[in-house]
């Protein structure tokens, strides 16, 4: 698997230095699918949710609705919903779709808190109504390699090579998406950096391109990898992360990402929060409401049936939404700041924290992050955004011989891609 995928990121680049833009989306190996999908629960209130109270979303939307926005949800897919009615297909890693197909239920939940429209039949709306989604399946709990690479770690639960992750964030992208959400995680050991290198890249050029990439900080969980709390804090950034006892990417590669922990309706931090020293804000994680298809047609939901039972609506994933929709909702209001100031923004606005390891700098204040003009900061990642460089000169050259080796040697590799393409798409 681990060849078939850097071939597929190597196809990419060459799609993109031929002016062809992003290769299409598709898993880089055969899949299959090898558990049933999930079912929702219809939500047992139609009040506004706990999270959306303690936020003041209502006041909020006096001021920006998220309105020209695209926000791309990488995730495990979105489903057709009345109330999602602005979702664009933005291709699928895990199976032959397009990406408006989501077996888990997870990628439509995320969507839904991000861009729910209202409706005159309950008080549930999303945090940037709005906004435009962009959906991308990159994971899926019910699909798996047919031929595994147990040692290659993903995203999720099942199938979502870190690898197909960056792909993601490159077509996201690719796409027109100003912000993007990723609500997944993966949980290696301290020291372990399988993927960082592509996922890495693929970050630093969205924010180059001026991209908002929001991501889980991930949950505790017994029968994952991600079984053991971090420490509380350290008296340095350097000391917290030598105390990490629990890796997650993408959360770990911050400034690149803004990592969300999760709270209670209480503010108080949820105990399955994974801590660590990347965590930048925090938002509702417990308590979830939100929309998705199922047997009894498009509704509000707040649980998911499983083999013990209904388990409610609760993560880091659905907290890095909220912050997801916030910063559309930023982006919208303020369009010439920045994807590093509207970050900022939202890191200043938050309170009850103060780089705390569970909270980061606090709980979102959407209110506050939205009324009032970001303020001009330097980028710690990009020193000069390329939005703002002049076109790079041509060399002047007296024979132009190496114009001419050069276009020689590109239209050569455009079109060894694409024979490359032809030669190794996914049965």
């Amino acid at each position: 698997m681990r060849t078939l995928i850097t071939t597929a990121t190597a196809i990419a680049v060459l799609w993109s230095a031929c002016g062809i833009g992003v290769a299409a989306a598709a898993p880089p190996e055969p899949t299959e699918q090898r558990a049933k999908c999930a079912v929702a629960t219809t939500a047992t209130t139609t009040d506004a949710p706990a999270g959306h109270r303690l936020l003041g979303l209502e006041a909020a939307h006096r001021f920006s609705t998220g309105a020209g926005v695209k926000v791309a949800v990488i995730d495990t897919g979105v489903d057709p919903h009345p109330r999602l009615p602005r979702v664009i297909a933005g291709g699928d890693f895990v199976s032959d779709g397009d990406g408006l197909s989501d077996c888990d239920a997870h990628g439509t939940l995320v969507a839904g808190v991000i861009a729910g429209r209202p409706s005159a039949a309950d008080d549930f709306v999303g945090v940037a109504p709005d906004a435009t989604i962009i959906s991308i399946r990159q994971s899926s709990g019910a699909f798996s390699a047919k031929r595994p690479d147990r040692g290659a770690a993903v995203v999720g639960a099942g199938y979502g090579p870190i690898e197909t992750l960056a792909a993601a964030v490159d077509r996201a992208v690719e796409l027109g998406a100003q912000v993007v959400n990723i609500s997944e995680v993966a949980c290696t050991a301290p020291g372990d950096t399988s993927g960082d290198r592509v996922l890495t890249a693929a970050l630093t050029r969205a924010r180059t391109k001026d991209v908002v990439v929001v991501v889980a900080a991930g949950n505790l969980t017994d029968t994952t990898a991600c079984r053991e709390q971090n420490p509380a804090g350290a008296a340095s950034s350097a000391t917290a992360r030598a105390q990490v006892r629990t890796s997650v990417t993408p959360a770990r590669l911050s400034p690149l990402v803004l990592a969300v922990g999760a709270v209670e309706p209480t503010g108080t931090p949820a105990p399955f929060s994974l801590r660590g020293p990347w965590v930048g804000v925090a938002a509702p994680g417990t308590d979830v409401v939100s929309v998705a298809p199922g047997p009894g047609g498009a509704r509000l939901v707040d649980g998911l049936r499983t083999a013990e039972g209904t388990a409610p609506l609760a993560g880091t994933s659905y907290a890095a939404p909220y912050v997801s929709g916030l910063a559309a909702l930023i982006r919208s209001r303020h369009p010439r700041a920045s994807a590093t100031e509207v970050v900022a923004q939202i890191v200043r606005t938050a309170h009850g924290g103060g780089h705390d390891a569970a909270v980061g700098s606090g709980v979102i204040d959407p209110v506050a992050a939205v009324a009032t003009p970001p303020i001009p900061v330097a980028d710690p990642v990009v020193a000069t955004p390329r939005r703002f460089a002049p076109p790079t000169p041509v060399p002047n050259t007296d024979s132009g011989l190496s114009l001419v080796v050069g276009g020689v040697a590109l239209s050569a590799a455009c079109l060894a891609g694409l024979w490359l393409v032809k030669r190794r798409r996914p049965s």
